[in-house]
């Protein structure tokens, strides 16, 4: 294949870092976004793009696509047998509820959702009338979702979920003795990367290890050469570590806590503005 192309507590310390990762490199002229292309005109990238006159291209590396009915019976998981929902994300509220479509079933008025953030509780009037449930918000990360559901142990939960997934809530549920059950209901695959065989981009920046994983699917002979690997968040850094693939930038840093922060004093370094 043609290639595409200790936590750090100071803001001198992501400086220094980053020149060193910046010695004897070539110049930033194109970036691939291993992410959907953003709505509307006000993303940090097109920003990033005009002002050091960059190519920068997006392209989802993963996709989510449904588990079927067939394969979700085969589960053996009764919904109503639950008193409580656990969501953690919008795609989990849109396959739940389709499942819950194909079953024709309806939700009973006492079920109960307990929802990761203010965003995805008021995702759910797409199929409810929320006004008339009872939803239990978390601030935005599991552990603010946990602290919820320790308030709530009586219930039985139903915890809708992709064949990917964080550990944190379901070994929570399981470690506490929860009544739970934990339903696949959609899939995280490697999206089909092959039109960009012949392409190069001088950095691919990843959002997750799916994305990591998807490039080796697609292309099982990658060669990262001149490529410069950008990874946000631990979780990622260490997938692109454990493909033996240098990481170039490490986002988040003390002084840029956003991936495109994280490029730009790469950039700025690398094409010596």
């Amino acid at each position: 294949m043609v290639p595409l192309k200790e936590e750090m507590k100071t803001s001198n310390s992501g400086n220094t870092r980053i020149a060193e990762m910046t010695k004897n490199v070539d110049e930033v002229k194109s970036i691939l976004v291993s992410q959907p292309k953003p709505q509307g005109r006000k993303s940090p990238y097109f920003l990033l793009a005009e002002k050091y006159r960059l190519k920068i291209d997006f392209r989802p590396f993963i996709q989510v696509e449904p588990v079927s009915l067939k394969d979700f019976r085969q589960q053996k998981i009764s919904i109503l047998e639950h008193t409580a929902v656990i969501f953690t994300s919008r795609n989990a509220v849109d396959h739940y509820f389709d499942i819950c479509k194909q079953l024709k079933m309806e939700m009973p008025a006492d079920m109960k959702y307990f929802c990761i953030s203010e965003q995805t509780a008021n995702y759910l009037q797409k199929y409810i009338v929320i006004r008339k449930r009872k939803i239990f918000t978390g601030s935005r990360t599991a552990m603010d979702l946990i602290e919820i559901l320790k308030k709530h142990k009586n219930e039985k939960y139903i915890f809708p979920c992709s064949n990917i997934r964080k550990n944190d809530i379901p070994n929570f549920l399981e470690e506490n003795g929860y009544q739970h059950s934990e339903a696949v209901i959609y899939k995280t695959v490697a999206s089909d990367l092959s039109d960009l065989a012949d392409v190069n981009y001088d950095i691919i920046a990843f959002y997750s290890p799916s994305g990591i994983n998807s490039l080796f699917v697609n292309f099982p002979d990658f060669r990262q050469n001149k490529t410069r690997i950008a990874a946000f968040g631990p979780s990622t850094a260490k997938a692109v570590r454990d493909a033996k693939l240098n990481l170039d930038i490490e986002a988040p840093l003390p002084n840029a806590p956003s991936m495109t922060g994280a490029l730009e004093l790469y950039i700025k370094k690398a094409n010596k503005i």
